[in-house]
């Protein structure tokens, strides 16, 4: 079994924000699966199905982004899985509006409901699925995470929560290292290459 979690932050005023696109991909994986997110226990909104003839546990934790980790040690707790069987799904600035990046354990690159999830579990290692959502263009770091994407940002965000979805069921089918090898890119910054 395999927990997946989306971040983001709940009630209606972050609904649509860069922040909470890991809340859409994981809505898209349960439309995509036929899995009903109707459990609301442990600080989460969640629920169970197959993907890729896998069991999974879809999950939106409830604790607001930077309490994230709160809800996701509970969850693997219940439903006894180790940091091994957890897949988060999250927004990265650091990278181009719906590029994904998949890694199997890193750091919480300054995300702070990553490093909620770090402090938690007490381990950096396992399996992340970052979707970018453009860089910041010079305004403040909260306001523009919380910020909507406009018109033309549409498409390339649809994209990027469809390769999550894609990523994800790859690495349920057992190969981590081949949704690397099909969706990471050599990212090139303005600080040099990304990683």
């Amino acid at each position: 079994m395999f927990l997946i979690a989306g971040l983001g932050n709940p009630e209606r005023e972050y609904k649509g924000t860069r922040h909470n696109i890991g809340f859409e991909a994981v809505n898209k994986l349960a439309y995509d699966h036929d899995i009903s997110l109707n459990k609301a226990k442990l600080r989460s909104h969640f629920g169970e199905g197959f993907i890729a003839a896998q069991k999974v546990i879809l999950a939106k934790p409830q604790t607001y982004m930077n309490l994230s980790g709160e809800a996701v040690r509970d969850l693997l707790a219940y439903f006894k899985l180790t940091p091994e069987d957890l897949i988060v799904i999250y927004d990265d600035i650091s990278l181009p509006l719906g590029d994904i990046r998949v890694r199997k354990q890193g750091s919480a690159g300054g995300h702070n409901g990553m490093k909620n999830i770090l402090y938690h579990l007490e381990t950096h290692v396992f399996t992340r699925v970052r979707i970018g959502i453009g860089a910041n263009p010079g305004r403040v770091l909260k306001d523009y995470v919380l910020s909507r994407f406009g018109k033309s940002e549409m498409e390339a965000m649809v994209q990027g929560v469809t390769d999550a979805g894609g990523a994800v069921e790859m690495i349920l089918r057992g190969s981590a290292d081949a949704a690397m090898n099909q969706y990471n890119k050599t990212l090139k910054t303005q600080g040099g290459e990304a990683t």
